[in-house]
């Protein structure tokens, strides 16, 4: 029984480190919006310290080997359709950054699609560090329009009715037979893929609340004071989060194929 308990624990400890490492560039970019929101940077606007200070750390990661070349095109991918995303919602009146600075294009402020880069470095991390795998994945014809459809809707639904839980519910038809497979140390696990797809967008949705906290950005009933972002975020999230799996799942699967 203590044996069994000992490696359990030891088991849990590896997970959590191998979690902990592939959230580096996450917890940078809360931890810079936390401290450029305490602390008054002279000489220069507060978005553009931020933007640099999230290149450098991406530099860093690069240069001592805890990103790849594969992972850091990635996340260049995934800030421009971020950024993108982020242009479009500020000029609907989603949100808003209301601090000046010159690395702003449309009012929207350059290091905002790291943000969403941070999600796709860290699927790039837990895969390589877990070794993970995925079995029953639906293909690149399924799950790329499913994914395009997803992106789509988050554009359209100012204009059309939003089709978020139809598109939920497609998520669960299409993978309902992925599960992914992980590995810490010698044993392997796996959990249905649409599991992850929640736990992976609470954890962001959590994230949001701490980023709007800190003045990152802010939401229209956020200007006045701040208050917890709806529950109802966790959906986009939810959402969000399919585009940046299926985009690194489908890269892993043609990488693979090239290599064998």
């Amino acid at each position: 029984m203590t044996r069994t308990v000992s490696k359990s624990l030891t088991q849990l400890l590896h997970f959590g480190y191998h979690q902990a490492m592939s959230c580096i560039f996450p917890v940078a970019i809360f931890a810079t919006l936390a401290l450029s929101g305490m602390i008054n940077i002279p000489f220069i606007h507060r978005y553009d310290a931020i933007l640099l200070v999230l290149l450098t750390v991406q530099y860093l990661m690069y240069r001592s080997g805890l990103e790849t070349l594969d992972e850091i095109k990635v996340i260049c991918v995934f800030h421009i359709i971020g950024l993108l995303l982020e242009i479009y919602k500020v000029r609907m009146g989603s949100w808003a950054y209301p601090e000046p600075g010159f690395s702003k294009i449309s009012g929207v402020p350059l290091y905002s699609g790291f943000m969403y880069a941070s999600v796709a470095s860290f699927m790039c991390q837990i895969w390589r560090r877990l070794r993970m795998d995925m079995t029953g994945w639906p293909g690149l014809a399924p799950a790329g329009l499913l994914g395009g459809a997803i992106y789509l809707n988050f554009f359209t639904h100012h204009f059309i009715p939003d089709f978020r839980w139809w598109l939920t519910s497609l998520v669960l038809i299409i993978f309902w037979r992925t599960w992914i497979i992980y590995r810490v140390r010698s044993v392997t696990y796996r959990m249905p893929l649409t599991l992850a797809f929640v736990l992976v967008g609470f954890f962001i949705w959590l994230a949001e609340n701490i980023a709007t906290f800190f003045n990152a950005w802010k939401y229209p009933d956020q200007h006045q004071t701040w208050q917890m972002v709806g529950f109802g975020k966790i959906s986009s999230w939810f959402l969000l989060v399919i585009i940046s799996v299926i985009i690194v799942a489908q890269l892993k699967h043609v990488k693979a194929g090239r290599g064998s």
